[in-house]
């Protein structure tokens, strides 16, 4: 079985989908939830689900640390589930092609620094854009730059709001994520 990684910011229900996912799968299972956020809810809910955690500061990670800790689960998949800080280059460089994130936009269409939830539908709604989804790619050590592995669109109505767009790109991500995920994981990591 396959050993999964999560590192999740806030909310965490992207991540809470995932652990339910596997939790009935042979392919993989969740390890630990990793976060920066010591407020995050997506904690709770990793706990409540019996998956460890591990919280860290943003100095621990450019530091090396992070990684160390993350060494100790020996991941097979990393999983970026609403992170928001840049990914160090340690961690890139320690598990090449087996990092992964979900961004709520068809990128190369909005991406980039500072370009997160309703940021990015806002910007989606401002452009008027006709279609807008979710791109699932390889981290490297650019924001939103790696290859992509998969990308899914909905189209969007002229009377869209950042609010209507979020709950389109939401069910994409519960439905499409996860099956993603286990696709990798059945490949040769």
């Amino acid at each position: 079985m396959k050993r999964i990684l999560i590192f999740a910011s806030g909310s965490g229900t992207n991540a809470e989908n995932i652990i339910k996912y596997f939790g009935s799968r042979a392919t993989g299972t969740v390890v630990a939830v990793f976060s920066n956020n010591s407020n995050a809810t997506v904690l709770d809910k990793a706990k409540k689900l019996n998956v460890p955690t591990v919280v860290f500061s943003r100095e621990e990670l450019n530091k090396g640390k992070v990684l160390q800790k993350v060494n100790n689960f020996q991941p097979d998949l990393i999983v970026l589930a609403g992170f928001l800080l840049k990914f160090p280059e340690n961690l890139i460089e320690a598990y090449p092609n087996r990092i992964i994130n979900i961004h709520p936009a068809l990128l190369p269409k909005f991406g980039g620094k500072g370009m997160y939830g309703m940021h990015i539908h806002k910007a989606v709604v401002e452009n008027n854009e006709k279609e807008t989804g979710i791109s699932i790619h390889y981290v490297n050590e650019n924001y939103d730059e790696g290859n992509i592995i998969f990308q899914h669109s909905v189209v969007l109505s002229e009377n869209d709001t950042p609010e209507s767009v979020a709950e389109k790109i939401h069910t994409l991500e519960q439905q499409h994520f996860p099956e993603v995920i286990e696709k990798l994981l059945t490949s040769n990591l």
